[in-house]
């Protein structure tokens, strides 16, 4: 899959990583305080935000693996864009973000120590911590593995100069560096994408073209299908229940509702209505990635016919490049990748830090310190995440599809969380120690459901199925055990409560809305509708 790069091509790489690094050392400037490092002085407005939240997603993880899900699952990939991602963002900026923002937490696992105790903040800042360093990892393979095959660059020498660049500007400018890179990353990676989609679909002789084309290959009319077949007769062998509860519910709100990689982009938001806005902005952007990347992956595999048999399905991307790209664009197209491994392994590390700094080390290791202290520990983190990152990039290598791995990973970690969070937000009585063991009882689910799958114990059909179905599973253990521990134990009094769960508004909390917060094109719920309207209107295409 060598590509034919030249000088052009390089000089473009090498303005991109140039841009990257004086974007950090601009950002340094304005860092004087743990906030600032952390939460970017929470002093951004929506559309900055906006952009990094769905930028932060769009890494080489999803761009390699949403296309290889294209070609081995066909048009029900779009599941995760427009019933898996779009419905939770609008719900984390219309519902939750008000209690994230103005209760001033500084991440997830604070939130749930302060709704909860400190064993289910430590709880789950271990679990995100090590989340984040396994889908750093994952980041990391991935690109190493394109650079080789693409650029001739061996496997060593990508993940180290790919690590180092993503460590300087996140330890320069902390959280800053990495939203205002993830902004100019969001637009590299169309530049990329889109001028790959125009050109694959041109070859395969436009959209008809290639729904002809599908219809002959080994997806056939199912391919092109979203909920036709979905009783588990078609590509996914996924039944409308597990996308639904599994990933509809379960993985896509566990995921965009409490993942702190995401929500910390909001919460760098210069006041409550722009933190809520914050993903429901990114949520327009979302329901038209799949033209970028299913579409891709669907173009691959009627072009390459040994695509999923001698091929993995995670070449579809740099395939194309090879066969479609001349020189110059294809420098855009190899810097679109960088850009989408960076923006990825940037959320995971400015999370990671964070998180390690604030629900780990402060809170149970080296308490009341001075702020430059924790900001000096922040640096040493970002440090330590990349250098774990590295580590366990090779973890993935046993993943032909390298989405399922991740979707594993969200049931292991995401989906249980949502099931502790949704319930103590909405239920007061909840107590905080069936916030621990819920969380901990879902966990052990999750993976004992995995192990399971993978023994031979149970056939949920494809990987990613029992994905779905293992999601389920820790989301209805995670509240069973939490309802009966709150049964035996005592909840916290209410006044500890207010601020934190729903009907019970803090008191002392002064309004922050800014002059035009409240025109109707500020609105995150007309803003939000006008979000789930669209993805409906758009299934409505390819049902």
């Amino acid at each position: 899959m060598r590509l034919d790069v030249n000088l052009l091509d390089y000089a473009l790489i090498a303005i991109y990583f140039a841009t990257v690094l004086g974007i950090g050392l601009a950002a340094k400037r304005r860092i004087s305080s743990s906030l600032d490092f952390f939460l970017a002085g929470r002093g951004l407005p929506p559309w900055i935000t906006g952009l990094a939240f769905v930028s932060a997603n769009l890494g080489a993880i999803e761009i390699l693996g949403m296309a290889a899900n294209g070609a081995q699952y066909g048009a029900m990939t779009v599941h995760y864009y427009w019933i898996g991602a779009v419905p939770a963002m609008v719900f984390l900026g219309i519902v939750m973000m008000p209690f994230y923002y103005r209760s001033k937490v500084r991440s997830v696992p604070e939130f749930l120590g302060r709704r909860f105790n400190g064993a289910t903040q430590l709880l789950n800042a271990l679990s995100f911590a090590v989340a984040q360093i396994l889908i750093a990892g994952v980041n990391l393979y991935a690109l190493a593995l394109v650079m080789e095959a693409l650029l001739g660059w061996p496997l060593p020498v990508s993940v180290v100069v790919a690590a180092v660049i993503v460590l300087s500007y996140i330890t320069l400018g902390g959280l800053s560096s990495a939203i205002y890179n993830e902004v100019l990353q969001f637009f590299v990676i169309l530049a990329g994408l889109i001028p790959l989609t125009i050109l694959g679909l041109a070859k395969v002789g436009g959209v008809s073209g290639l729904f002809d084309k599908v219809r002959q290959s080994a997806l056939g009319e199912a391919g092109l299908h979203t909920w036709a077949d979905s009783a588990g007769k078609n590509p996914m062998e996924a039944h409308w229940l597990g996308i639904v509860f599994g990933l509809g519910f379960v993985l896509s709100f566990g995921y965009w509702t409490t993942n702190f990689a995401e929500v910390q982009r909001a919460l760098s938001a210069r006041n409550t209505n722009a933190a809520r806005l914050t993903p429901i902005i990114a949520a327009y952007p979302k329901l038209f990635i799949p033209l970028v990347t299913v579409l891709p992956g669907l173009i691959a595999l009627v072009l390459f016919k040994d695509l999923g048999k001698g091929q993995a399905y995670n070449n579809a991307i740099p395939l194309l490049m090879q066969d479609l790209l001349p020189n110059g664009v294809l420098g855009v197209a190899v810097t679109g990748l960088l850009a989408s491994f960076m923006a990825g392994m940037a959320a995971n590390i400015s999370g990671f830090n964070t998180v390690f700094t604030n629900d780990i080390w402060q809170a149970h290791l080296a308490k009341d310190r001075d702020d430059g202290y924790y900001l000096r520990v922040g640096r040493i983190a970002t440090v330590a995440g990349v250098a774990l990152g590295v580590g366990t990039a090779f973890i993935a290598a046993g993943y032909s599809n390298i989405m399922n791995y991740l979707q594993a990973l969200f049931s292991f970690f995401n989906a249980p969380l949502f099931a502790t969070f949704i319930l103590g937000l909405f239920w007061k009585r909840m107590t905080p120690w069936a916030g621990f063991w819920g969380l901990l009882a879902g966990t052990a689910s999750a993976f004992a459901s995995y192990i399971a799958y993978k023994a031979g114990m149970l056939d949920f059909g494809t990987e990613l199925n029992a994905s779905f179905w293992g999601a389920g599973v820790a989301f209805a253990v995670d509240l069973l055990v939490s309802v009966v521990v709150t049964l035996v134990t005592t909840p916290k009094p209410v006044e500890e409560l207010r601020g934190l769960v729903y009907g019970l508004s803090a008191v002392d909390l002064a309004d922050d809305a800014l002059a035009g917060d409240k025109k109707w094109y500020r609105s995150p719920v007309i803003l939000g509708t006008g979000a789930i309207v669209l993805a409906a209107a758009m299934y409505g295409v390819i049902l």
